[in-house]
């Protein structure tokens, strides 16, 4: 009786933890952590992709501003002298006049040469800036799926992005659905709170929450208030969507 009883409440828990909505939590608090470091190598593969070609073609990075759309510019024309006989209109977000200017640009341009070896090399770099380029846009695909799954109030209140960064820093959704507003709105300003209380200073007014639409385009004056608000919404609303099914 001791063994069977213990092989089903191995079986129960085990059922009980397949469905289980915390399972859901760890994959949206993965692919945000992902995002974030997505960002983060796009942002040095983009830094050293200008650095590298700079050294060929410098005004070419000046003209487009667009890390992706500069890598895909890169892959097209290569070497600066075929730029006369390319039309770069083919590539999608160049217009005419981007495409003049660095025609323009090519034949004045101060760079050094470069061999086909440190070409190739240039255009792999590019590949991969492309590829983790499409890759962050499906990850965000995916999460705003997942949230609009898990917690749909909360993310058309905030924003996917918000929302899941809000849902990895307080651990799962039932543990930001336990929280107060107060300690919602300064979420991801933990540190200069204990610095203000430290020097007693003026605390801060918002968090993570700062990156959602509404509080960023305020007035800097409403900033704190909206925030404030916000942040009450927000409790609400993720109790709702952490409770709903257990109600």
């Amino acid at each position: 009786m001791k063994n069977t009883a213990c092989g089903l409440s191995h079986n129960f828990y085990r059922h009980k933890l397949k469905f289980s909505a915390d399972k859901i939590d760890v994959m949206i608090i993965q692919a945000v952590g992902l995002l974030d470091d997505l960002d983060k190598e796009l942002n040095n593969y983009s830094m050293r992709l200008r650095e590298w070609y700079g050294w060929h073609f410098p005004e070419c990075g000046k003209i487009i501003t667009d890390n992706v759309l500069h890598a895909r510019c890169v892959i097209k024309i290569g070497m600066r002298t075929n730029t006369i006989n390319l039309k770069l209109t083919e590539i999608e977000g160049i217009t005419e006049d981007l495409e003049s200017q660095i025609k323009e640009a090519a034949e004045v341009s101060m760079g050094s040469e470069i061999s086909t070896q440190d070409e190739h090399n240039i255009k792999e770099l590019c590949t991969q800036i492309i590829n983790l380029s499409e890759y962050r846009n499906s990850l965000t695909e995916y999460l705003k799926v997942r949230m609009m799954a898990i917690a749909p109030n909360l993310t058309y209140l905030v924003g996917e992005l918000v929302a899941a960064r809000l849902i990895s820093h307080a651990g799962s959704l039932i543990n930001l659905a336990k929280q107060p507003a107060s300690t919602i709105q300064i979420f991801g300003a933990e540190k200069a709170l204990f610095r203000a209380l430290k020097t007693k200073h003026d605390t801060p007014k918002y968090g993570l929450i700062y990156h959602a639409s509404i509080v960023g385009q305020a007035s800097p004056k409403l900033k704190g208030k909206i925030s404030r608000s916000l942040a009450a919404k927000c409790a609400l609303c993720v109790r709702v969507d952490a409770l709903r099914n257990k109600l």
